[in-house]
């Protein structure tokens, strides 16, 4: 390979490292991470040497975290992130000065310097994004309430690191050694500050759509393709410019974006490449791992992981206490959050440049997290096979998970309420059908019942596939949950359009959502059984069950045909709410008319007090007014 380009030579390594190293350690049960970590060590400085130029690498690989990042942002509406700024800022603030005054306790008592102790502990009190929420995808705890909580976390350390970067320049002033800054230098940095992220901001809400809509206009799916990586792209620098984190920027952009009609085409345009950056992150970072410090201060390099990840682990373990995390996940929340931070290399390494402390402390401080998240894949999976399964064995019955790809020609995601009514009458019909449900609790109700059903997460492709969707003719959309419905009626539109679905929504919202998507067979899940009850209470007040049924019959088909009217316009609230006036107005005013008629041949209407028919007419037009409000 002496003739081979130097990027066609790396790409063949770096390639070949993860296509052997992970699916390796799939198969030992140890995870996809520790497998690209291990590939990383072997090619490195410190194993075949293939690979010396490490730095650059992880700072091109770093990009991957940046698109995580943004795919999460995608995901998280801002009113969903508005309503986790206590968890932000509660949680997080907690993490980060707890561990950090803990972390520098020690080191103080041990006799460092206080520069030293306090940016070492401020770096060493940050976790990794990219593992963590990897691990946390893995595991389908990002929804559980201590995924929740991690992510409130990560990123809060995201913000925190932008004062924490701040302070380097200001210790190496006080110390002697680095260049000062003066208070309209740092006035001017938080005016730059301000403004790059008020330009996203703006830029977000007033440019991207636009400009996305233009671009998508040209029907070039690859111009599009290039468009979403040069936004994330352009966004990064932009951070980077300003000396913010890249990640935290990209993740903003995402949320700006979450509500946007080309937020699913971004999803799918990134994902691939996200997946490969972050696959080659955790390789360059095993290539980072200096053992030539650990050789030469193999006490010390001991001492330094062992002490950080049992105090940071003792906090983080109370912190979950307090906010009442399930006992079952805290384990998992402990270890994803005890180890170091990727961001932890770019403190070290400012702190040295800025002579906060010696290169060596900063080599020394940066293998101590190299191998921190070296470890904590490694403790994961041996809480997966100890402590959780202990946990299963006590809290759960053991879940039946999907080996063999099925053949049913019905697929059922959610077996609750709703997903079981399907069930039984499909069951009744002696048609066979592949249930999905990722609730421990509902798996038990199920067996306790005599029913099969697998314990899978449906927003997941390759659980899909397994399922047998690309055989299967009928796809059932009963899960609760709004935003886990769209992501499987998303998913299987893109990946299976043959698939008829049939999907249950939770009200004329999620409804339009939906048919958005192109979900046309779409049941609201209470609109039926609310039309019995009215019927119920007509009849109730004297109307024959003829004239009640009828009446209800009647409703029913004219509610549907305004729903059908209305849908064109849900995106213009002020159009969509005129529809929905002016056809519940035709429907009572045609009602009142029916009453008069009635009233006018001498037969008592049922139920009603018979004053005049203007006054029923005008109180129908009144309440829909209000409601129309």
């Amino acid at each position: 390979m002496e003739n081979a380009p130097s990027w066609l030579t790396y790409g063949f390594v770096y390639l070949s490292a993860a296509v052997l190293a992970v699916p390796l350690a799939r198969a030992l049960g140890l995870g996809a991470i520790i497998g690209y970590l291990a590939a990383g060590i072997a090619i490195g400085p410190w194993g075949l040497a293939l690979v010396r130029n490490v730095q650059d690498i992880l700072h091109f690989a770093e990009f991957g975290v940046v698109l995580m990042l943004f795919l999460i942002g995608l995901e998280l509406q801002p009113s969903r992130l508005w309503a986790l700024r206590r968890p932000i800022f509660g949680l997080g603030s907690a993490q980060v000065l707890g561990c950090a005054a803990a972390l520098f306790a020690l080191a103080w008592l041990v006799g460092l310097p206080w520069r030293v102790s306090l940016v070492g502990a401020l770096g060493l009190a940050l976790s990794s994004t990219a593992i963590a929420l990897q691990s946390l995808t893995e595991r389908n705890l990002l929804r559980a309430g201590s995924g929740q909580a991690a992510f409130s976390i990560l990123l809060f350390q995201d913000v925190a690191a932008i004062p924490i970067l701040a302070l380097l320049p200001l210790l190496g002033a006080a110390a002697g050694e680095g260049p000062g800054h003066t208070p309209g230098d740092l006035a001017l940095e938080a005016l730059k500050i301000v403004g790059v992220v008020g330009a996203i901001v703006l830029g977000g809400r007033l440019l991207l759509r636009p400009l996305l809509r233009w671009i998508a206009k040209s029907r070039t799916p690859e111009i599009f393709t290039a468009a979403a990586l040069l936004l994330v792209v352009a966004i990064a620098m932009l951070m980077v410019t300003v000396g913010l984190s890249m990640a935290l920027g990209a993740f903003l952009a995402g949320v700006l974006l979450a509500d946007s009609e080309y937020r699913q085409e971004l999803e799918a345009d990134i994902e691939p490449f996200k997946g490969l950056l972050l696959g080659l992150f955790f390789i360059a970072v095993g290539m980072s791992i200096d053992f030539g410090v650990l050789m030469r201060s193999p006490w010390q390099m001991a001492a330094l992981l062992a002490g950080f990840l049992v105090v940071k682990a003792i906090v983080i373990f109370g912190l979950a206490r307090v906010a009442e995390i399930p006992y079952q996940e805290r384990p998992v929340f402990t270890v994803l959050l005890a180890q170091g931070g990727e961001f932890a290399f770019v403190v070290f390494q400012a702190a040295a440049g800025a002579h906060v402390f010696a290169a060596e402390t900063a080599s020394l401080l940066i293998g101590a997290v190299a191998l921190s998240m070296l470890l904590s894949p490694l403790l994961l999976a041996l809480l997966d096979r100890v402590l959780l399964r202990r946990f299963a064995q006590v809290k759960a019955p053991k879940a039946a998970e999907i080996s063999e790809p099925q053949e049913a020609p019905i697929i059922i995601a959610g077996f609750g309420r709703y997903g079981q009514i399907v069930s039984r009458v499909l069951l009744a019909q002696g048609i066979p059908t592949t249930v999905l449900d990722h609730s421990v609790e509902m798996l038990e109700v199920a067996r306790t019942f005599g029913y099969r059903v697998f314990y899978g997460d449906a927003t997941r492709l390759d659980l899909l596939r397994t399922a047998g969707a690309e055989r299967a003719r009928i796809l059932v959309v009963a899960v609760d949950d709004p935003d886990q419905s769209l992501k499987i009626a998303k998913l299987a539109r893109a990946h299976f359009p043959h698939l008829q679905i049939v999907a249950r929504a939770r009200d004329l919202t999620h409804w339009n959502k939906l048919r958005d998507v192109g979900v046309t067979l779409v049941q609201r899940e209470l609109f039926e059984s609310s039309l019995k009850s009215a019927r119920t209470v007509l009849e109730l007040m004297g109307l024959s069950p003829a004239e009640a049924t009828t009446f209800t019959e009647r409703f029913r088909t004219h509610n549907i045909a305004l729903a059908d009217r209305m849908y064109p316009h849900h995106k213009d609230q002020a159009k969509y709410i005129a529809v929905a006036r002016e056809g519940r107005h035709q429907l009572a005013e045609q009602m009142a008319k029916e009453r008069d008629a009635v009233a006018a041949a001498g037969v008592a209407y049922p139920g009603y007090a018979q004053t005049d028919g203007r006054d029923a007419t005008d109180g129908h037009k009144s309440a829909h007014d209000a409601e129309g409000k």
